[in-house]
């Protein structure tokens, strides 16, 4: 079944109003972002953003019996003139790209000891990604990231996620005006591991920003990508693989929110799932503020159903506050394989189960191929190969 909605240029601002009135509760939080944990009541799960998570599986984040005594084996690896600083919590860069939505991304606020800053200077241009290495090793933990990436510079980010424990972290990625930013941040955890993570980026002027966001391991994985914009004429593409397994909760909740007038925004999900109670969620909402004329923005999310037992949830929002606009529009399609596509590699010899194999990659491969960074998507393509080995 597939729901879809478009708002071409020259749409009334009548026309607007009923798209918001539709998605209002859904984009609005229920209670104002903060860095103290106290503003957040403590989640029961009929609220708007917690009524998909399963409450008692995150291992106290979500109610303050969480404490930190796990351990995270960290690694940063970056090119020549990247600078890597631990700095305290009342440092100038720390909270510029977003605040806290939820309590669990201001637990991991008012948590963490030291925070790390990543700075790509002005106008330089890597010519290797800066790798985050992330590797839990039991027990809970909070961090906080900064990458500022300067204006004109451009860099590739990697974070890689693997190992066991529990993890609530807040991750701010600054992009400075006419600066190019691509984020690879991969979801690898043991099948045990809690993650949650608010992503926040503050694009600038005329910049570019793009995130691709892979999420296969963990028991609970919760992100929560947001993006606003500092200046016109910035652009964001968002997109996600994820792949989930028999009793995994895998949950992407993204925000784009055009404050700023003549920004793109270009959101594609996707994702497969396996096994019994395997659920995946994803909320996709974009705010155009009055202020954003001249925006252009699209989302889209599409599942594919492997076996029975999987549950998806997939909820596109729009909420438009002017009628000046390029274009705004979003879909959704949950469903299983292609018959008419499954039908034709079978009248061509394949085996079966090879066809099967053939259309998930065939899915996958426009997202794959946007990583840009060989091992990356090398790793990839065998991780959903053996995924599609138990599968089919």
């Amino acid at each position: 079944m597939a729901e879809a909605q478009n708002i071409p240029a020259g749409s009334t601002t009548a026309g607007a109003i009923a798209v918001a009135a539709e998605s209002t509760v859904a984009t609005r939080m229920s209670a104002p972002p903060s860095f103290d944990v106290a503003d957040f009541p403590v989640p029961h799960g009929r609220e708007e953003e917690w009524r998909f998570t399963p409450l008692a599986r995150l291992r106290g984040l979500h109610d303050g019996t969480a404490v930190a005594n796990g351990t995270m084996k960290a690694q940063i690896d970056a090119p020549e003139g990247v600078t890597v600083e631990s700095v305290e919590r009342d440092d100038a860069r720390i909270g510029k790209a977003g605040t806290p939505v939820d309590r669990i991304a201001a637990q991991a606020f008012s948590s963490f000891a030291k925070a790390t800053v990543v700075t790509v200077p002005k106008e330089a241009v890597l010519a290797e990604p800066v790798r985050v290495s992330l590797h839990g090793e039991g027990g809970t933990t909070f961090g906080h990231t900064v990458f500022d990436v300067q204006a004109f510079a451009e860099a590739v980010i990697v974070i890689d996620h693997t190992g066991d424990g529990v993890r609530a972290a807040n991750v701010e990625f600054i992009v400075g005006d006419g600066a190019k930013l691509t984020v690879v941040s991969v979801q690898d955890w043991d099948d045990t591991a809690v993650h949650c993570s608010q992503h926040n980026a503050l694009v600038g002027r005329d910049a570019t920003f793009k995130s691709i966001v892979v999420t296969f391991g963990g028991d609970v994985v919760r992100l929560h990508p947001r993006v606003s914009y500092a200046g016109p004429g910035g652009e964001a593409e968002l997109f996600g693989l994820y792949f989930t397994d028999a009793g995994q909760h895998q949950e992407h909740r993204l925000l784009v929110t055009h404050d700023a007038p003549h920004c793109k925004s270009n959101v594609v999900y996707k994702g497969a799932l396996q096994g019994q109670d395997a659920h995946a969620i994803w909320i996709g909402d974009v705010l155009i503020e009055k202020t954003a004329e001249g925006t252009d923005t699209y989302e889209m999310n599409r599942n594919l159903v492997l076996t029975d037992g999987a549950r998806v949830d997939s909820v596109p929002n729009l909420e438009i506050e002017t009628g000046e606009i390029v274009g705004a529009g979003h879909a959704s399609a949950t469903g299983r394989f292609d018959d008419e596509q499954l039908f034709y590699l079978q009248a061509r010899g394949i085996p079966a189960d090879e066809a099967r194999r053939l259309v998930v990659r065939g899915f996958f491969a426009e997202l794959v191929q946007h990583i840009g960074v060989p091992d990356i998507e090398e790793r990839l393509i065998a991780k959903i190969e053996a995924e599609l080995a138990a599968a089919v």
